[in-house]
């Protein structure tokens, strides 16, 4: 067991504040903008603001993390407004996001119950599924940030069967708005320009985002409800069925505490920039290094579709 700092009592724990979400979001807004007047001044300008964008998408998908919990400020309105904006650039729709994370929060252990979990229950591969998992997981090709998005908070169809039908029609027009945001754009600026503006910075912050999300359920044993009817996992019972990643001080404050997240499971209304605050025992802690070196020796379909009691990776 390992521990974090101070917090001794419910009554102490940190709620949202607008100042600090504030920062944050204005430090996204500001990252953005210097990429993008960097990205037209000259070829060492294009290749330190893809740098930049990489870093600015990363944090974007965090604040939508954030505002998605009501954590990054103190009002519904401004996480609203926030979430919003950082959907926009994390390509994924506010209200699908908002609510899907929801569910994976209510039915984390449950890995067919989550939506965000259900089609890594364990199946047999076709032989183009085991190359294309593979190949991705060797080449460092981000798949599954892609297949995230996709199937999660674009996949209507798939959605509409974990949402109630007022929600699903929230969600509609959520992406239906964030369509026509991108179409506007692509129309006013070209979509060639886009790609060369931020799209090699956002390619790369998927490639941080894959190993980073994967680090946090993946390969770890889950519970399937195989259509029985069960009960959620009340929070503090589930750290069990996440992992948490030690990274530098500074990177971890930088994504808001994003890799702490057995503290985050099992203390979800606790904005993420105060988790480090947190003196509650975790048990599935490792060094991300350690962690990403391990894990990137298993076949990529091993590591997706199996889990340590089968193999032994323990880590």
């Amino acid at each position: 067991m390992r521990e974090v700092s101070i917090i001794q009592s419910k009554q102490a724990y940190p709620r949202p504040r607008n100042g600090a979400g504030l920062s944050y979001f204005s430090l996204a807004i500001g990252l953005s903008t210097l990429a993008s007047l960097l990205a037209n001044a000259g070829i060492f300008g294009w290749l330190l603001a893809q740098i930049i964008f990489t870093f600015a998408f990363l944090l974007w998908f965090v604040l939508l993390h954030e505002a998605g919990h009501q954590t990054l400020f103190s009002h519904r309105a401004l996480n609203r407004i926030a979430g919003s904006i950082a959907g926009f650039f994390s390509l994924i729709p506010f209200q699908a996001w908002r609510l899907i994370h929801a569910r994976h929060h209510h039915w984390t252990g449950w890995q067919d119950l989550d939506a965000t979990t259900a089609t890594l229950v364990p199946r047999r591969l076709s032989a183009w599924e085991r190359y294309a998992v593979r190949a991705a997981w060797r080449s460092w090709f981000p798949l599954f940030s892609l297949i995230y998005r996709v199937n999660n908070f674009w996949h209507l169809l798939r959605i509409k069967r974990y949402v109630a039908t007022t929600n699903f029609h929230r969600i509609v027009l959520s992406a239906a708005l964030l369509l026509s945001a991108y179409a506007l754009l692509v129309i006013s600026v070209g979509f060639t320009e886009l790609l060369k503006l931020c799209g090699v910075g956002l390619f790369l912050s998927w490639v941080i985002e894959d190993p980073l999300l994967l680090s946090q359920h993946t390969h770890i044993p889950q519970n399937l409800s195989q259509n029985r009817t069960v009960k959620p996992f009340p929070p503090l019972a589930q750290g069990i069925f996440t992992r948490s990643l030690n990274f530098p001080r500074w990177f971890s404050k930088f994504i808001l505490n994003f890799n702490a997240h057995e503290l985050h499971h099992m203390h979800v209304s606790v904005p993420g920039y105060d988790l480090h605050r947190l003196a509650t025992p975790v048990q599935n802690q490792v060094n991300w290094w350690t962690w990403l070196r391990a894990a990137k020796k298993l076949p990529g379909d091993v590591f997706l579709f199996e889990n340590r009691n089968q193999t032994g990776f323990t880590l």
